[in-house]
């Protein structure tokens, strides 16, 4: 039989409170335990002395035993200073996924289709303004007829 050091729930909805506790490691979160060895409070204020409480010799006692705390209750132990817990270095924390650095990939992709569009946009308009000039003026003269034959009729 595995024992583990766990936490198991309980208080209401949205509301937790938690019981350190000694369990087989198969059992349910909350159902039965061999032995309760400390709370938390996670509502508490992080620097509040009732936030976690253990009972030091029985945690001590069950440890010596075999007992395995699960990643949370070994954060507590070590706070407390009954059992040293290893640093864990994760060097991909701050990566961003698999599916984000394509969506990166194809922004940059169509920023510099966009960008080269600019430069093509930007280097043809200049041969093309000269036409435009001489278009404006084939505009307005129908519309300076328009105005004669209105005056007329």
């Amino acid at each position: 039989m595995s024992v583990a050091i766990r936490l198991s729930r309980g208080g209401a909805k949205k509301r937790p409170y938690y019981k350190i506790v000694v369990s087989n490691s198969r059992s349910p979160r909350d159902g039965k335990y061999l032995e309760q060895v400390g709370t938390y409070n996670p509502i508490l204020a992080k620097d509040d002395e009732n936030r976690v409480k253990l009972v030091e010799d029985r945690v001590r006692y069950w440890l010596g035993v075999g007992a395995q705390p699960t990643d949370r209750v070994a954060r507590m132990l070590d706070k407390a200073g009954i059992k040293e817990r290893a640093a864990t270095s994760n060097p991909n924390k701050g990566e961003p996924g698999q599916k984000a650095k394509d969506r990166a990939e194809e922004k940059a992709e169509k920023l510099r289709e966009a960008e080269e569009a600019a430069k093509v946009a930007a280097e043809a308009p200049a041969v093309e303004e000269a036409p435009a000039v001489e278009e404006a003026p084939a505009e307005e003269a129908p519309a300076a007829e328009a105005t004669e034959e209105q005056t007329e009729g």
